[in-house]
């Protein structure tokens, strides 16, 4: 079997359509009802992507979430019933991958679980861009870009995990030493001068990429 997928999900019918779904496309899913469940399972194997529902019977997903984050950076898609946008953007801060609403294709579902995981297998940056730890030094080509502080911890975040949407907030926290009240307008300015630096250095980089009413990601692909 191919790549492994933990799927949280308590509705019985739903679960039956989703892992008949991946199994399809060769993927080995395995379906627990209850999130604490599914965490422990995810303890003792490799899992590869997980697959979780909002409303569980013991827990939130959302918790469920918190609880995987706390050690890992698997690709999370969350289901829900619930289409408001506030519950986007919570999964999203929370680090989840994609966040699908009910009902569903199950065909739509398993294409978007591919798209995911073919991320995964994308180069761990931008061409051209290499970020050089030791050195606290970011480089497009063969130069080093003239960054300040925040800029570098910025990009640094960015290009850690590229395709992955960040929210202003997760940003802030990661790359601040102190949180600004303002920090959407702190984040935005500083992503603007980070994308004029990036032109200025090679006018075909630009790979910071806005989501609205999201956040930032950094993408391995040159505009």
């Amino acid at each position: 079997m191919g790549k492994h997928v933990l799927l949280i999900e308590d509705e019985a019918a739903i679960a039956d359509t989703i892992v008949y779904a991946l199994e399809r496309e060769s993927y080995r899913v395995s379906w627990y009802t209850l999130g604490s469940a599914g965490l422990d399972t995810f303890k003792r194997d490799e899992v590869d992507l997980v697959v979780l529902d909002v409303g569980l019977p013991d827990m939130s997903g959302f918790d469920v979430c918190r609880e995987l984050r706390r050690t890992s950076n698997v690709p999370v898609l969350f289901l829900t019933a619930r289409s408001d946008e506030i519950d986007r953007v919570v999964g999203f801060e929370l680090g989840a991958d994609d966040y699908v609403p009910k009902p569903f294709s199950p065909r739509e579902l398993a294409a978007r679980v591919r798209a995911i995981l073919r991320r995964g297998v994308a180069p761990s940056a931008p061409s051209g861009l290499r970020h050089d730890e030791k050195r606290a030094t970011i480089f497009l080509g063969e130069s080093a870009l003239d960054l300040t502080r925040y800029e570098y911890r910025l990009l640094a975040t960015l290009m850690a995990e590229p395709e992955r949407v960040f929210s202003r907030a997760q940003l802030m926290d990661r790359v601040w030493d102190e949180p600004d009240a303002s920090f959407d307008r702190t984040v935005d300015a500083h992503i603007k001068s980070l994308r004029a630096k990036l032109t200025a250095a090679d006018a075909d980089c630009n790979p910071i990429r806005t989501h609205r009413g999201m956040g930032y990601s950094l993408s391995w692909q040159r505009a």
